[in-house]
């Protein structure tokens, strides 16, 4: 009976002492200086001061050939892809009753300087001049150097007053027009660097800021905007007037800083610092804030891509929170 007694003792004992070694493994592997330190990484950040564009471009010039009269075209000097100059003729319109008038018109002219009054032959002068216009306006004249973007007429076409034949541009260089919100417009200056960025072309185009006006507009949809030109000097063959562009005016240089987690940072009676993790290194560093998570290293002391140890274990919703009923609960 005794040695039965004996036996269940010493088995208790074993499952006890089991129990024991147990829970002090557990509480081994839950201890603290076994568990693994959250790391964070230094992170390089880049802040672009820029306003967002888009829109199309236009050549430097542009001229639609028109006919000032009605009649006939009796030549047409010019071809797609022509350069001309400023007051190159393009098209000619048949004058012949034009000349006539002018040519009896100086006839009588001649006449009246011989045996007319003063008054005659001032009414005379200004009567030719009108002549002189109406033949002027028999032509189509180029009105700045330019090449011909398009032409659809022919010898022999019968135009009206007005009719549109054709595209005179001037492509030296090219020009937009985009909205600049009412809040960005503050941060405008001219000869700001701006890049476009083209459909047709495999790589950005350089342009300035040109000017905008000292008023602002309303658009269709209730935005306040100004319209700033933008213009380009030298461009690709790839881009032509027309083609349309996203852009990028750059209010100032990119700027290139580092930040790092606010939970990577301690601090003590000599400031802020960080710990290097592995080495266990203290680096002495300056931060200021950067949103929530983040602080801006303004220091030198790190670099890209060093890892620090956690410092400051992050706050979770409702450690503060109760076990059990509330006070007076039950």
């Amino acid at each position: 009976m005794k040695s039965k007694k004996i036996l269940v003792i010493i088995i208790c004992s074993a499952i006890l002492i089991g129990a024991a070694v147990s829970i002090t493994a557990i509480k081994n592997k839950l201890s603290p200086s076994q568990t693994s330190q959250t790391t964070y990484i230094v992170k390089k950040e880049i802040y672009k001061n820029e306003i967002s564009v888009s829109g199309t471009v236009s050549a430097a010039q542009e001229q639609t050939l028109q006919a000032l009269s009605d009649g006939t075209v009796v030549a047409v000097f010019v071809k797609q892809g022509d350069k001309v100059k400023k007051g190159d003729t393009i098209i000619q319109l048949d004058d012949t009753t034009q000349q006539y008038n002018l040519a009896k018109h100086d006839y009588e002219m001649e006449t009246t300087r011989i045996s007319g009054s003063r008054k005659e032959l001032a009414l005379k002068e200004t009567e030719r001049l009108s002549l002189l216009q109406k033949i002027s306006e028999r032509k189509v004249l180029a009105t700045f150097d330019g090449i011909i973007a398009d032409i659809d007429v022919s010898v022999g076409d019968s135009l009206e007053a007005k009719d549109s034949v054709g595209t005179l541009v001037d492509a030296s260089y090219l020009i937009a027009d985009v909205e600049i919100p009412e809040t960005d417009v503050a941060k405008l200056k001219t000869q700001q660097s701006v890049e476009f960025t083209f459909p047709s072309y495999d790589g950005t185009v350089n342009g300035y800021v040109v000017g905008w006006p000292a008023i602002g507009e309303i658009t269709d949809r209730g935005a306040t905007i100004v319209k700033a030109r933008l213009r380009i000097d030298e461009y690709p063959a790839e881009v032509l007037p027309n083609f349309s562009f996203s852009g990028k005016i750059k209010i100032s240089p990119d700027q290139e800083f580092l930040i790092i987690e606010r939970n990577a940072v301690g601090r003590d009676k000599n400031g802020a610092y960080a710990i290097l993790d592995g080495t266990n290194e203290k680096i002495k560093i300056t931060v200021e804030p950067y949103g929530k998570e983040y602080v801006k290293i303004t220091s030198a002391n790190l670099t890209e891509g060093q890892i620090l140890s956690e410092q400051t274990a992050p706050k979770i919703s409702g450690t503060n929170r109760r076990d059990g009923p509330p006070p007076g609960g039950r």
